[in-house]
């Protein structure tokens, strides 16, 4: 591989990573996670309007991943704590009894936002989840994935 993990010091232990000496940039990131339903749960999402017991489905994940993106710094060990400048989620069905959530960071610093991103995708993903489970347990999210990065040493995807 010939890379080396960025976040174990010359010891070989754990450590945040030291990006005072990296310029600051406009950092972008785009994140998806991918929600799959049973036929019937698709159905019935579709007749309700996205809405359960619980409330708006997808309007509610949306806020769900946007806080958790706030705080991603807080979940994973050695994140940069960042002042995001925006974070926008996106939830779309598709015809294939799917949905599609999407979220984009972006801030102008000296360290990438994909942690960002990807916490929002998956939170908000797992909100759908548990705002549908009373219809089913079989409902998969998967494909978690890091889709575009950009402003950093090494871009990633792109429009």
């Amino acid at each position: 591989m010939g890379q080396e993990f960025t976040h174990v010091d010359e010891r070989r232990q754990p450590s945040m990573v030291d990006v005072g000496g990296k310029a600051v940039t406009h950092r972008v990131a785009v994140a998806e996670a991918r929600i799959r339903f049973p036929a019937s749960v698709a159905e019935a999402l579709r007749e309700s309007g996205f809405e359960t017991s619980k409330g708006p489905v997808f309007q509610t994940a949306i806020i769900a991943g946007v806080m958790a993106a706030k705080r991603a710094h807080e979940l994973i060990p050695f994140c940069h704590p960042l002042g995001l400048e925006n974070c926008m989620v996106e939830i779309g069905m598709s015809d294939h009894d799917e949905a599609l959530v999407r979220c984009t960071a972006s801030v102008h610093h000296r360290t990438g936002v994909e942690m960002e991103a990807l916490t929002g995708a998956s939170i908000a993903a797992l909100t759908v989840y548990d705002m549908c489970k009373a219809l089913s347990h079989e409902i998969v999210v998967s494909e978690l994935r890091l889709v575009e990065k950009r402003g950093g040493k090494r871009e990633v995807g792109g429009p």
